[in-house]
């Protein structure tokens, strides 16, 4: 450089070093590489200790999402892009801090994205490729599948007819069906005999009446709630149908609570309703409420939510029924899936309501 541009530089250099800790991760993971590959010297090697020390105590560890920022989220701007933010701190923590075991923690949360959503634009999915196959373990280094046993029953692709293991990630599926199924497959062993992350989904389908359904534990969390309109002199209040008597001409409200523990992509929920009930919200429309846009569709059974993008968090979704029939009716389920992961589903547990 000349002397001009080498003054400059230093002097950039120098404001890096004084005004890193006001800048978001992305900035500090690119302070940190041109310290890197700039000058050797004593105060740049102190604050690349200082800057992966510092990413390291803000990061959350999670044993199934691996390691990641909570503050890395979208925005407007350039560095406000997590997926690139992800694979630059890859980068960061394999070529300045030489800490594979960070690495590959890291890397598990950029596989867990595009498990339940799609990367973006061309640039995010070139940054992830080259962080997941060019930094760390190789992903592709061994081919070898995970151990399934099934009931005691070793299940090996390569001896089921009709099934052939992926080549590269080794996905295979296989089902069975009436006589075949045991209640000892109930029990499964995984074992993965080599290094890096795997995952599998095992579903069994069987048939239950609506209303003895019981709640599912999943990364999506529903909870459904009944109540009835009550017009008192201080106001509307809501009394939980358990305890009151239902009568045809009551107003009905739903409750569906929903808790998800990380970002997902075109979320369809279905909540069914009894055939005593008619919905007083008929024309569908799209919505927004609490950060979450979403399309409500009303059917003949079920009342649908269509949701593109479902941030992690906490979400209550309220809509009125009417009470036009007397009778014992069970009041059906709520379900959810997201349509990018099928594996991730749930279901409320069943309700049943009886109108006098």
């Amino acid at each position: 450089m000349s002397k001009k541009t080498q003054k400059a530089f230093d002097y950039f250099e120098g404001q890096a070093q004084k005004y890193w800790t006001s800048q978001g991760i992305y900035m500090q993971g690119m302070i940190a590489l041109s310290f890197k590959r700039g000058k050797n010297n004593k105060a740049n090697t102190q604050k690349i200790k200082d800057i992966l020390k510092s990413l390291k105590e803000n990061a959350t560890t999670n044993d199934e999402l691996g390691m990641y920022w909570k503050n890395n989220t979208s925005g407007y701007y350039w560095y406000q892009a997590p997926i690139e933010v992800q694979a630059l701190m890859i980068e960061v923590f394999d070529v300045v801090g030489n800490d594979l075991a960070a690495v590959e923690e890291l890397k598990i949360w950029l596989l867990k994205q595009k498990q339940t959503q799609d990367w973006k634009t061309t640039r995010a999915t070139a940054e992830a490729v080259y962080a997941l196959l060019m930094r760390g373990t190789s992903q592709l280094a061994s081919d070898k599948i995970v151990e399934i046993k099934l009931g005691g029953k070793l299940i090996d692709p390569a001896k089921i007819d009709g099934v052939k293991a992926e080549a590269g990630t080794g996905y295979f599926k296989t089902s069975w069906s009436g006589a075949d199924i045991r209640p000892e497959m109930g029990n499964i062993e995984l074992k993965k005999k080599d290094a890096g992350v795997a995952w599998g989904a095992l579903y069994w389908q069987y048939f239950e009446d609506l209303d003895k359904i019981t709640f599912q534990e999943t990364p999506l969390k529903l909870k459904k709630q009944l109540f009835i309109e009550r017009k008192t002199a201080s106001g509307k209040v809501l009394e939980p149908i358990k305890n009151t008597e239902l009568k045809v001409g009551d107003k009905v409200i739903v409750r569906i609570e929903l808790r998800v523990d990380r970002r997902m992509e075109y979320i369809h929920m279905k909540d069914m309703r009894a055939s005593g009930f008619e919905p007083i919200n008929v024309i569908s429309r799209y919505k927004y409420q609490d950060g979450l846009g979403y399309y409500e569709s009303t059917k003949d059974a079920a009342t649908n939510f269509f949701m593109g993008s479902l941030p992690k968090g906490t979400y209550v979704f309220e809509y009125p029924l009417r009470v036009t029939h007397q009778g014992d009716f069970a009041n059906g389920i709520t379900t959810i899936q997201c349509m990018y992961a099928p594996e991730f589903t749930s279901h409320s547990e069943g309700v049943r309501v009886t109108v006098k």
